[in-house]
């Protein structure tokens, strides 16, 4: 017979994390990530975080700088260059010397990303709509203004309050 749980589940408090924001964002960060991953299983920007929204920006940028994205996506120089060299292997971008400055680099997407984009939008989407389900529109409203708010001053933007 299996012993019985010392701490079952329902019976264990968070703690000071209990009322701290961060907690409860990285927590629902980790699953929206998992349950995105599930519905994009299988194409080329699933698992790893920064592809689908660098793939996002150079479909909707044509030849935006990866330093921009790394700044919008939180990522260093050499990380960002790993999710760039991954997404030109799988054929969905390329890379070229920036007309405008012989030292930067541009992103194009390929047809193969442009076409990988339109179905990761659907997706995206459909995911948030499907994962937050029981949270009210205006409550969503409120949230995503809020979270917009503070991500833009995270990544160095303008205060974008609304």
């Amino acid at each position: 017979m299996p012993a019985k749980a010392k701490h079952p589940l329902e019976t264990v408090g968070l703690d000071v994390l209990e009322n701290t924001l961060s907690f409860y964002i990285r927590s629902i960060n980790m699953a929206l990530s998992r349950d995105l991953d599930k519905s994009l299983e299988g194409l080329d920007v699933a698992k790893g975080t920064g592809k689908i929204t660098t793939l996002l920006l150079v479909d909707s940028h044509p030849g935006i700088r990866p330093s921009v994205i790394a700044q919008l996506i939180l990522r260093d120089r050499s990380a960002m260059g790993r999710i760039i060299d991954q997404m030109i292997a799988h054929g969905l971008l390329t890379r070229e010397v920036d007309s405008s400055d012989g030292r930067a680099q541009a992103l194009h997407i390929t047809p193969k990303g442009a076409e990988m984009a339109k179905l990761v939008r659907k997706a995206a989407v459909k995911q948030s709509r499907d994962f937050f389900y029981d949270v009210s529109e205006e409550d969503q409203r409120r949230l995503l203004s809020i979270l917009r708010r503070v991500y833009r001053r995270t990544v160095g933007l303008a205060d974008g309050r609304g």
